[in-house]
Parts: structure tokens; sequence; C-alpha cells
């Protein structure tokens, strides 16, 4: 899969990794592919965890679809098999 980020979202994920890497905990993201890969799991987390800080997350973006399904914890990702 590619992804096609805008330029302007880039140039603000470089400055956040700047910041990061100046003042956040060292070595934490050596670039932004490991920040974006970073914000994308714990997206995926959100969806799996509907306790999780990272549901916190999609709930004001609207990411959680209106049903029961989607307020059940999963191990793993993907829909469930079954």
């Amino acid at each position: 899969m590619n992804i096609e980020i805008e330029e302007v979202i880039i140039k603000e994920l470089t400055y956040m990794l700047e910041l990061h890497q100046q003042y956040g905990p060292a070595g934490y993201f050596n670039n932004v592919e490991q920040m974006i890969a970073f914000i994308l799991g714990s997206v995926v987390d959100g969806s799996c965890r509907p306790g999780s800080w990272e549901r916190q997350l999609l709930i004001p973006m609207n990411l959680v679809a209106n049903c029961e399904e989607h307020n059940l914890y999963r191990e793993d990702y993907g829909k469930p098999e079954g």
C-alpha cells in the first residue's frame, strides 16, 4: 500500500520530529516514517481496545463506528473470524 501525504503535512511532521529529537526522549523516532507508523499503530490499537488511551484519539475524529462490534475488545487486528 502506498499512501500519499500532502507536503504541508510532511512539513509539520518533520518539524514535530525535530522538536521531539531535541526535547523528547532521545532516539524515540529516527525519521518521519517511524513517527507515522507509531501514529497509525495507535489508531488501530484504539480501534481494537475500547478502554485504551488510544481510543480517546479516535472518538473526536469520528473513527469509532456506532455499533456494538466496535466496542468489543479484540486481541487481533482485522475483522474477527467466525
